[in-house]
């Protein structure tokens, strides 16, 4: 197996690990994947410097459609 491919598959293992543990805690599927929107959005924005426009292209969603998500969320663009 490649290198590529066995990043993949410790991620998805991460991404199981995770996901057991918010079950456990009790986090509800909404609550989930709010967070995980809100992070992964505070993430590519933090990589694009705030830039919004550059932002919805790594997203690949319409720079309106970020706005609003960055509204909803809260996020502080740098």
């Amino acid at each position: 197996m490649s290198e590529s491919g066995k990043e993949q598959v410790r991620l998805k293992e991460r991404l199981e690990n995770l996901c057991v543990e918010m079950i456990e805690r009790g986090i509800k599927f909404s609550e989930a994947m709010g967070q995980f929107e809100r992070s992964f959005i505070s993430e590519v924005l933090r990589r694009c410097d705030g830039n919004l426009q550059r932002a919805s292209e790594k997203l690949e969603i319409h720079r309106n459609t970020l706005a609003k998500r960055v509204g909803l969320y809260k996020i502080r663009p740098r």
